[in-house]
């Protein structure tokens, strides 16, 4: 499942009070509220529930950035089988700093969490699975640490007030831009913040940058020489297959990701029938896709009839479209249940 904050409790709360001012008249009633909440529906329905006649202001109006002049913006370009590779020599180098990694589901975090501890690299993990004592004290022992790593999905995004985090890295891209800026308002904090941040793409993920760029986001690709990456494919799959608690753990995080991916609000982008999933199952330590049941709502034939027709106008780069359908990759790779 994805992580999310549950905001049922408290817009209860909300909404009981308000009744309680019924009586009152609209001068008493007079209010403000500040909110921190990136979803327009969020803001939209607490407002509904505690102020009449509402005005709305945004303070990012105007603003030639998204964030902080302080923050370094970078995007990876790398192969779905690559990337724990790739998240894995970027933490060795990093291990004098505090680093939050962000995932797109607790099943994720928990075993990309188990399997840095195997290869011996000390990590935090914070996910919405875990009890709210277990979370408070996973994040107070993170945020006292001088140097440290923490996995975590968007819940540590929510509220949680992280003090001088060095780098942030999207290992999963967020739902939408809004999101990401979120996710990296972690770093960088107060005008004269410093911080940088890296987000994991594979290739068909690519457009997500014109998206970034059109949200105020000034990102680079960072260049990565595959090659230099350390060859440890063979034994993590190896290190994964004999030990039963890390296989099932790979295989619910791998289902995750999947439901996940196939929940995202950005299906132009982020679909799941393009996946390879001989590619995504390497990523998560097999050498073959795990059988794993789905219950998906999008179908695979439609998905392949909407490509159909808007390989018309999407087949190549443009200034508009920089990162439109590269050649050799138009092809649609349906989605297998395993």
């Amino acid at each position: 499942m994805t992580d999310a904050i549950p905001y049922t409790s408290f817009e209860d709360e909300t909404k009981k009070k308000r009744k309680r001012k019924r009586g009152k008249t609209p001068l008493e009633s007079t209010g403000a509220k500040e909110s921190e909440l990136q979803n327009p529906k969020e803001v939209i329905d607490l407002a509904s529930v505690s102020l009449k006649e509402p005005i709305f202001i945004d303070v990012d109006d105007g603003r030639t950035k998204a964030t902080n002049a302080g923050l370094q913006h970078g995007y990876c370009i790398v192969p779905s089988e690559k990337r724990f590779i790739l998240l894995y020599s970027f933490l060795m180098k990093n291990q004098s700093k505090k680093v939050v990694v962000f995932y797109s589901s607790c099943k994720s975090v928990k075993f990309h969490s188990d399997l840095l501890r195997c290869v011996n690299v000390d990590c935090f993990d914070i996910h919405g699975e875990q009890k709210q004592q277990q979370r408070t004290t996973t994040f107070l022992e993170f945020c006292t640490a001088e140097k440290g790593i923490l996995l975590c999905t968007d819940v540590a995004a929510r509220g949680l007030d992280i003090r001088a985090v060095d780098v942030i890295v999207q290992f999963d891209p967020p739902d939408d831009p809004k999101e990401y800026i979120h996710r990296v308002g972690r770093t960088a904090r107060g005008e004269s913040g410093k911080g940088k941040e890296f987000i994991f793409l594979i290739p068909e993920e690519m457009q997500f940058i014109h998206y970034l760029t059109a949200e105020k986001v000034p990102v680079a690709e960072q260049q990565i020489r595959m090659n230099r990456l350390k060859n440890m494919q063979s034994k993590l799959e190896k290190m994964v297959e004999g030990n039963y608690y890390l296989h099932q753990s790979a295989r619910e995080a791998y289902k995750s990701y999947l439901l996940a991916y196939n929940s995202h609000s950005m299906k132009d982008i982020f679909n799941v029938h393009r996946l390879d999933l001989r590619a995504v199952a390497a990523s998560f330590c097999f050498c073959s896709p795990p059988k794993v049941n789905f219950n998906l709502t999008s179908s695979a034939s439609k998905f392949r009839k909407k490509m159909h027709n808007l390989r018309g106008s999407r087949n190549g780069f443009s200034k508009s479209n920089p990162y439109g359908m590269q050649k050799g990759r138009d092809e649609i790779r349906q989605f297998v249940r395993h």
